[in-house]
């Protein structure tokens, strides 16, 4: 039932043109101010094992490893047949790491095997799910919001080329492009949507709108 009801919505959202991500470019957006002398470096971003393209989505967060719980999140979703069959499509994808750090009873509540726990694990999942290509390239020196099939916007900014980011978490690795046209960017935080109900308990959550124009 649960399979049915979300390849019906992926199915729905790809059967809708998408709209071109149309992202600022850093000089549409206020500067940014001088690095200040001797403050501290920006932290390093978490070291993983690089993550190696396979035939389809599913199949590379399988062989990598590194996925285990966003894996377990997708099968009881019912949305391992959409990432393994649907091409040209972008899985903002949290490691385990970033699994771990949701609040024990939020992951405890979202894996549960009930209808309630379906529906918001769908939503969350579908957040970090774009029915488009969006690799570094359109990512870096730009910034703004883009669709996702949850149909709620995660924001992308490559103002700095050295930190993409999507909404507040860092991509980790980019461009892990698949065979069947998808692409996968890895993430150390998962993406929860601002209505969800774990939204405010959650650490990683972020706002899921741009933010307004200065003046408007």
């Amino acid at each position: 039932m649960h399979l049915i009801r979300f390849a019906t919505t992926a199915l729905a959202a790809a059967t809708i043109a998408f709209p071109a991500i149309a992202l600022a470019a850093p000089g549409d957006a206020p500067a940014s101010a001088p690095p200040v002398a001797g403050a501290p470096a920006a932290p390093a971003l978490p070291s993983i094992p690089k993550v190696i393209a396979g035939p389809d989505i599913y199949t590379t967060l399988k062989n990598s490893g590194q996925f285990t719980l966003l894996l377990k999140a997708i099968d009881q979703a019912g949305l391992a047949p959409v990432l393994q069959k649907y091409p040209n499509l972008t899985l903002f994808a949290p490691t385990d790491a970033a699994m771990n750090a949701l609040p024990p009873d939020v992951l405890t509540k979202l894996m549960a095997q009930n209808d309630a726990s379906a529906n918001q694990l769908q939503q969350i999942l579908k957040y970090h799910l774009i029915n488009a290509v969006v690799d570094s390239s359109k990512i870096k020196g730009a910034k703004g919001s883009v669709p996702t099939v949850e149909l709620k916007p995660v924001m992308l900014d490559g103002s700095n080329p050295d930190d993409l980011m999507v909404n507040n978490a860092d991509i980790i690795q980019a461009d892990v492009k698949v065979a069947n046209g998808g692409v996968v960017n890895v993430i150390d935080k998962v993406l929860i949507p601002s209505d969800s109900p774990f939204a405010a308990s959650a650490p990683s959550a972020a706002a899921s709108t741009a933010p307004t124009p200065a003046g408007t």
